[in-house]
């Protein structure tokens, strides 16, 4: 199996949709920013999560190449990430070739659900903060991500599977997602 790619833009549900379809199999969940953050602090980069986008873009290569690195040494593995970063510059590649290779994913999931969808989930999200895209800014995100999975696909042999995760249809969700993990 090796190393799942999961991914879909903030409010899609993708971390939800994934942890159920790998119910019941041997199979670790793992999150990109979080093995990155463990790793800063292990190195005394930074003391917190806030502290990583001060760190110097060689800093962050480092660390997302000794990221992939772990992830890829833990065998079977559904690993939570970001395919593109929307940032005030333009989108940029959450996976970028440095990391692609040292992963060596065998599938990439994207997770979407309709604009109007996400729109929703997240204003009702109070344990958030997140930029107030609109139906339409969120559209675009999920068709450049469509874009960048296949891209990654191209550099690496992956198949992308796109799952969709409508209101009140979760279930529906994970039987799309299980043929990937299973």
């Amino acid at each position: 199996m090796g190393v799942i790619v999961v991914t879909g833009i903030p409010g899609v549900g993708k971390t939800t949709v994934m942890k159920q379809a790998a119910e019941g199999i041997d199979i670790k969940f793992v999150t990109f920013g979080s093995v990155m953050i463990d790793i800063a602090k292990e190195m005394e980069l930074v003391k917190n999560r806030d502290e990583m986008r001060k760190l110097t873009l060689e800093q962050q290569k480092d660390l997302q190449i000794r990221s992939a690195e772990k992830v890829a040494s833990m065998g079977d593995v559904i690993l939570d990430t970001h395919c593109t970063i929307k940032t005030p510059k333009g989108y940029m590649p959450g996976l970028p070739e440095w990391v692609l290779k040292k992963l060596k994913p065998t599938a990439i999931v994207v997770v979407e659900a309709d604009p109007d969808e996400i729109f929703n989930r997240r204003a009702k999200d109070a344990t958030r903060n997140r930029d107030p895209d609109s139906e339409e800014e969120i559209a675009e995100h999920q068709q450049i991500n469509r874009a960048a999975a296949m891209s990654y696909a191209t550099l690496t042999g992956a198949t992308v599977k796109i799952v969709f995760n409508h209101d009140d249809a979760v279930d529906a969700a994970v039987k799309q997602a299980e043929p990937v993990v299973k």
